[in-house]
């Protein structure tokens, strides 16, 4: 039945968090192998196989605002958002296994096209089940304090998912011994499955309010993103939450480069990614009790300053005290990544939950599709940026580096970074709904 208590009880906020387990679980899988897999096992050029990832990115990000417009006006018993993870899963799993099961091409144009199509198919069966489960956050509690706990619960599953996705990849392969073909075909199967399941738990844990009595939403599809953009809050969220996704896109993408031509060590690079995911998702309950004494805004600049003193303690002294001093500062920023991860969303539903009240119609998947679409382009934005600076610095793969490119290394691992996410913290000061404006706010559109 619909929660009644703004409290939710902990099988709630269980179901509803690991659904974000299969979300992270499919980014870290994709992010991390999908490359790998096209050029070294499927055997398509990189050129090829990265053009034909890129067109399935775009096809993704330009569908993510239209399932937020469908999900809002969509009427049915099970609600508005669960219907899309009931009947999305399948789709979700077969696409996820169908894209690790790559057939032979005799050609490379039969490769691209085959990739692309399947891509585009997996992004919008992803896309179907993500933006309807983000867009439940607001339904299920409007307790300012209680979407913390909410989210703090999504988060720790999420970073869980992040982990599985990058670590047992290549286990699962070597089930299948020398054919990693078969083997990739296994990730794509048990990974559809993990990412199916979690959704229908989601599904089968949570319920939604009634908004049958509604007023129906008429805006157009244009009108309605025209909207979404004139609330000011929400933009001022929107671009920090930008700004927090594409400075550790840019750390994320760098450092097995400082590892790999700083350290001569690649293999440390998964080393320092447990460093600083662990951190994170022991963090993560604890940015719930912090965020309730300092307020959500605060701990969110908290979280990006601890990022940003990470990065540039690896810029100043990393390539100098050497690569044990780089894990201890890995886990320190960790917990800035950890600290991290609640805000942004804990935030988004109360803009959202404002603008219902203040405009009487409920347009959370207009949201939510738009804040996924945008920090999409900056996960994009960052990796495209770190290639290009680092052709100009005369980078050459498998070689030993000049100091020109040890040194564009070491500067997209801080300064860059740091810039990034120092304008986060400098955007989300003015931001203005801590828990007393929150709260007056409903109350005023209540009478």
């Amino acid at each position: 039945m619909t929660q009644k208590d703004d409290k939710l009880p902990l099988g709630v906020k269980m179901g509803f968090g690991v659904g974000d387990m299969g979300g992270n679980l499919f980014f870290t899988a994709m992010g991390f192998w999908s490359l790998f897999y096209l050029t070294d096992v499927v055997g398509i050029p990189a050129a090829a196989a990265g053009f034909a990832i890129l067109i399935g990115k775009i096809w993704d990000a330009v569908t993510d605002p239209l399932m937020g417009f469908i999900s809002d006006r969509t009427r049915t018993r099970f609600g508005r958002r669960r219907p899309y993870l009931l009947f999305g899963s399948v789709p979700l799993f077969l696409s996820m296994w169908w894209f690790f099961s790559a057939p032979r091409f005799s050609t490379v144009f039969g490769g691209v096209l085959w990739v692309s199509l399947v891509l585009c198919l997996l992004n919008t069966a992803y896309t179907i089940v993500n933006i309807p489960y983000g867009s439940l956050t607001p339904e299920l509690t409007k307790d300012y304090n209680e979407r913390n706990s909410l989210n703090g619960f999504r988060f720790s599953f999420a970073v869980i998912g992040t982990i599985l996705g990058a670590a047992v990849v290549l286990p699962i392969v070597g089930l299948a011994g020398n054919d990693s073909r078969l083997g990739f075909s296994y990730v794509g199967l048990v990974f559809g499955i993990v990412m199916a399941v979690s959704m229908l738990i989601t599904f089968v844990s949570v319920r939604e309010s009634d908004h049958s009595h509604d007023a129906p939403l008429t805006e157009r599809f244009f009108e309605t993103f025209a909207r979404v953009f004139r609330n000011r809050t929400y933009v001022r969220l929107l671009v920090v939450y930008a700004c927090n996704l594409t400075g550790i896109t840019f750390v994320q993408t760098i450092l097995v480069y400082y590892f790999k031509y700083l350290y001569n060590n690649e293999g440390m690079t998964t080393v320092a990614m447990i460093c600083l995911l662990v951190t994170a998702m022991l963090c993560i309950p604890l940015s719930v009790l912090v965020a309730k004494r300092t307020g959500k805004k605060r701990l969110y600049q908290i979280a990006l300053g601890i990022i940003s003193l990470g990065c540039m303690a690896i810029f100043l002294f990393g390539h100098i005290l050497g690569m044990t001093y780089t894990l201890i500062v890995m886990v320190v920023a960790g917990v800035g990544i950890g600290f991290a991860y609640v805000p942004p969303f804990s935030m988004l539903p109360d803009v959202i939950e404002v603008d219902a009240a203040q405009t009487a119609k409920r347009k959370e998947g207009a949201y939510y599709g738009m804040w996924t679409f945008v920090s999409k382009l900056g996960i994009a934005l960052a990796p495209a940026l770190v290639g290009s600076i680092l052709g100009i610095s005369g980078f050459a793969p498998d070689e030993v580096q000049s100091a020109s490119t040890l040194l564009a290394i070491r500067i997209l691992i801080g300064p860059i970074p740091v810039a990034v996410l120092f304008a986060g913290i400098v955007v989300i000061d003015r931001y203005p709904l801590d828990e007393a404006a929150y709260k007056r706010i409903i109350a005023e559109e209540k009478r």
